[in-house]
């Protein structure tokens, strides 16, 4: 009796651990209609992740904007600032019930555009030319497009 309540136990948390596992990685997400992946949110969440959106979108059009200014210390503050202030610390304080919907390329993308802020503003310290900044930016907007042309946020109802 003992050994075979071991093994349903052994068993349901086998079960739990796939169960999560699967989740860990697809996320919530449904076929959209366009032919993108949908990442099924609660409105507040679908929220909070557009803003996040918004915000690093911001941070590019400061980085730009500093790099056409005539490359004075003040242009380079900015940029720095810019990019660091959607660096890994913007992702620090995400919702553990948020980050298991969303599915690993998404979640991996996203962090990989955070890391790559905080390199940039390092770079941009250590006085980068506009060419290598450019270049920068250029790798984590192909992964922005990239992650765009895969995935939309639905709301949960």
């Amino acid at each position: 009796m003992k050994s075979t309540l071991c093994r349903i136990t052994l068993g349901l948390w086998i079960v739990t651990i796939a169960v999560a596992g699967w989740f860990f990685v697809q996320g919530w997400t449904t076929p959209g209609t366009d032919g993108r992946m949908q990442v099924v949110l609660a409105p507040a969440e679908r929220d909070l992740i557009l803003g996040e959106m918004r915000m690093l979108l911001k941070a590019v059009h400061g980085v730009v904007t500093g790099l056409a200014g005539q490359d004075q210390e003040a242009d380079r503050t900015q940029m720095e600032q810019a990019a660091r202030s959607v660096g890994m610390a913007m992702a620090a304080d995400v919702n553990p019930a948020l980050m298991a919907k969303l599915p690993l390329p998404f979640k991996q993308m996203g962090m990989s555009i955070h890391r790559d802020m905080d390199a940039l503003a390092d770079a941009i310290v250590q006085k980068e030319t506009s060419q290598q900044i450019l270049q920068r930016l250029s790798s984590m907007t192909a992964r922005c497009t990239a992650c765009h042309d895969m995935y939309r946020f639905g709301v949960d109802k």
